[in-house]
């Protein structure tokens, strides 16, 4: 009888979590070892939807243990992984020293401000839980801070919020605060009219949702533009502060006042990469062969954010959580047949499409050549994320929210959390 082979996987997300629910399945074969610094496995694409209180933090996360617990073969660590060993196979976190006889590495990426790191304190981006409800509070808090504010200049600067960057997330925050303003909050004050907010999504390129097609494109910037976010593109950002961001168009340059800004522009890969000396491109990410393996390293494999695969065609993969399950689960499949002495498969990425909603019935989809707008492609995103969505609670209860917002306007998690839990 064979030896049952170690597999450690670090990050419990899209592509974490599909590669331990295969390996699951051989527990004759191997024993995997789930590794996250979070306990929780996190639906990353509703994210913007906890920032702009239209659901809790607890609707989009579930529980790791609980998700992977009917795998005998499967146990969970909480730790934050800060070296790799290729030639020990070994990998070193916080309190935890751990062997693998295969590595997947789903650890995910984290926001770039493109050298300007400075940024972040006034421009937090989307990515975690926690930065979620510190964009909520801000949100929220800057129409409490214009309710009370008697200078109407200081009125317009707290009633103005910035989105940075015109993909998927900044489309999304953009149309979702809209709502907030025009829908929600309109009744709720009465010292400022929340209708009267601006918002203003940047975009360097020359269109939002460039990875959309044109059509798709320009629908989508009609449709902010309708309900009243103002779309600037070809605009790069050339500084954030505590007083607004400052803008250069062509060659003109020029200040937004604001003290709500929010960066959904650039990415970048897991710093953990850097301890592996193996290929990176331009963002971090490591460059893998056709199976998923790093080159040189075919006992460790790469999905996901953290990857960087290159489609025949010559182009990347998108950043898209279709991306990282097929590739979780492919990793997990090509380590069963190294295992078994046959030879791994090379990744074939079946093209889900893509979908952005931008308000109540906008949203843009396109699938495989087809593409809609309006009403069908909304009602499709709203099924499309039920059905991803872990758990049959989460999605019982984030239906049940989003049938609520629609017939009532309303947004059940307004609530205004303190930064820190010291401060009472």
């Amino acid at each position: 009888m064979k030896t049952k082979k170690n597999v450690v996987i670090i990050g419990g997300g899209f592509g974490g979590l599909k590669a331990a629910k295969v390996l699951g399945a051989y527990p004759d074969l191997v024993n995997v070892t789930l590794i996250d610094r979070r306990n929780y496995h996190l639906f990353q694409p509703l994210l913007y939807q906890v920032a702009t209180a239209a659901l809790s933090p607890a609707d989009i996360a579930a529980p790791i243990r609980a998700l992977v617990s009917q795998f005998i073969n499967v146990n969970v660590l909480l730790s934050d992984i800060s070296i790799i060993d290729p030639q020990n196979k070994t990998i070193i976190g916080k309190e935890l020293l751990l062997k693998y006889d295969y590595l997947i590495l789903a650890c995910g990426a984290t926001h770039s401000y493109f050298g300007n790191d400075e940024w972040e304190e006034f421009a937090p981006g989307l990515k975690t839980l926690e930065m979620a409800t510190e964009i909520r509070r801000r949100i929220l808090m800057a129409f409490e801070s214009a309710e009370k504010e008697i200078d109407p200049i200081i009125q317009k600067v707290w009633l103005t919020f910035v989105i940075v960057g015109g993909g998927p997330t900044g489309v999304e925050l953009a149309g979702s605060i809209s709502e907030i303003a025009r829908l929600t909050l309109e009744a709720d004050f009465r010292n400022i009219n929340p209708v009267d907010s601006q918002i203003i999504l940047i975009e360097a390129g020359e269109r939002v949702l460039a990875s959309f097609q044109d059509e798709l494109s320009i629908a989508a910037r009609i449709d902010l533009e309708k309900i009243g976010v103002t779309v600037l593109t070809k605009t790069m950002v050339t500084n954030i502060d505590g007083n607004g961001v400052k803008l250069k168009h062509s060659e003109l340059e020029s200040f937004i006042p604001s003290k709500t800004v929010i960066w959904a522009a650039g990415v970048k890969a897991s710093p953990i990469n850097l301890t592996l000396g193996t290929p990176l491109d331009k963002a971090g990410r490591l460059i893998v062969e056709a199976n998923l393996s790093l080159p040189n390293h075919q006992d460790i494999f790469v999905v996901g954010d953290q990857a960087h695969f290159d489609l025949p065609t010559g182009l990347s993969l998108p950043g898209l959580a279709s991306v990282a399950i097929q590739q979780g689960g492919q990793a997990a499949h090509n380590i069963i047949l190294s295992i078994c002495g046959i030879e791994m498969k090379k990744f074939h990425y079946f093209d889900k499409g893509q979908m952005a909603t931008i308000g109540r019935k906008l949203a843009v989809m396109e699938f495989r050549g087809f593409k809609a707008r309006g009403l069908f492609a909304w009602i499709a995103w709203l099924f499309v994320h039920i059905y991803y969505l872990i758990g049959f609670k989460n999605r019982f209860i984030v239906m049940f929210n989003w049938a609520w917002s629609y017939f009532t306007f309303g947004r059940g998690a307004r609530l205004i959390t303190k930064k820190d839990w010291r401060d009472s």
